[in-house]
């Protein structure tokens, strides 16, 4: 009976696997719960759909295959088949991608989605294409926000002289010194450490960042500013792309677009229930301040932020920020 078993679960393993003409590992960090994670398994979940079996979607999560930094390497030699890194990860292959840095460059979301699935967005998924490289879509995190130990930024001078964890970009460090502040490139892991023991007085995040490494219990204020995005751009290797046959890259593009209209729900959803959790922290503790700028508080960031737009044009593209701005009018 056991070895009927055994033969039975092999002959079924086999079965499965023959079904399935191509087979796609995509690669993740984050947990399978995230807004990420959900859209990678529903995207797993249509092609098959789609494709009636003949593509398997093999979903790795929380970087059980690879980090971010190896896998646009192993993409390049079909090892890995798709991945969703942030953009921070694509900007030594295409600098434009510092766009997403700017401060104040997007009114609000739908501002945002204009420029990520108009020209400007084309434009820059084909500069990735020409590294090699099939880019799909942009998913989101967020807006970012800005907290700190000291006292509530509600003018942009109020930053003076604060020092400001900062990621290793360019246009974030120039951000911070537009303000006459002090940026410190740290490590993300190091982050929350550095806030409570005042190695830096604050840091900017978007609001799932901020509560899930309780960046909020080691602040006395948050402002909510929007004042950047963090977003994903999912890939798949050129190699993968080329052997697939035209009604099976259908698939693959019907599935990445549903995917990605759901992408954008559950973002905004995660990010309103965790502000929640995190407003709901201040009313109960009385640790934390929040403020929320009114429209002339945030013209004023704009106009001081914006100053720094023209120092990034060789490496952006004057018209590439232009259009974004304009998408926005």
């Amino acid at each position: 009976m056991k070895l009927f078993k055994g033969l039975l679960s092999i002959t079924l393993a086999a079965s499965l696997s023959m079904a399935a003409d191509y087979v796609i590992k995509f690669s993740h960090v984050v947990s399978p719960n995230t807004p990420k994670g959900k859209a990678a398994n529903y995207f797993a979940k249509r092609v098959e759909e789609l494709s009636h079996g003949k593509i398997k979607v093999k979903v790795y999560p929380n970087a059980q295959l690879c980090g971010d930094k190896v896998v646009l390497r192993k993409m390049k030699f079909n090892a890995v088949q798709m991945a969703a890194p942030s953009f921070s990860k694509f900007t030594g292959l295409v600098p434009q991608l510092a766009l997403f840095d700017l401060p104040f460059l997007f009114n609000d979301a739908d501002h945002l989605h204009k420029v990520l699935d108009g020209e400007v967005g084309q434009k820059l998924l084909d500069m990735v294409n020409k590294k090699g490289y099939v880019a799909l879509a942009y998913w989101d995190n967020g807006f970012k926000q800005l907290t700190d130990s000291k006292r509530p930024l509600i003018k942009p001078e109020d930053a003076k002289g604060l020092k400001f964890r900062v990621m290793s970009s360019k246009v974030l460090i120039e951000q911070f010194k537009a303000l006459d502040a002090i940026p410190v490139v740290l490590p993300f892991s190091e982050v929350y450490s550095a806030l409570q023991q005042g190695v830096v007085d604050g840091q900017e995040n978007t609001i799932s960042n901020i509560y899930t490494k309780k960046f909020y219990e080691v602040q006395k204020y948050m402002t909510i500013s929007n004042h950047g995005y963090l977003g994903y751009m999912v890939v798949m290797s050129k190699k993968f792309w080329n052997k697939l046959p035209a009604d099976m890259k259908k698939v693959i593009k019907q599935a990445i677009k549903e995917a990605t209209a759901k992408e954008r729900v559950w973002a905004k959803e995660l990010n309103d229930s965790q502000f929640a959790k995190i407003k709901e922290y201040a009313d109960k503790t009385g640790k934390l301040q929040i403020t929320h700028l009114t429209k002339a508080q945030r013209d004023a960031w704009v106009k001081k932020l914006r100053s720094i737009y023209p120092k990034f044009y060789g490496m952006i593209g004057k018209d590439l920020i232009q259009k974004a701005i304009k998408a926005g009018e």
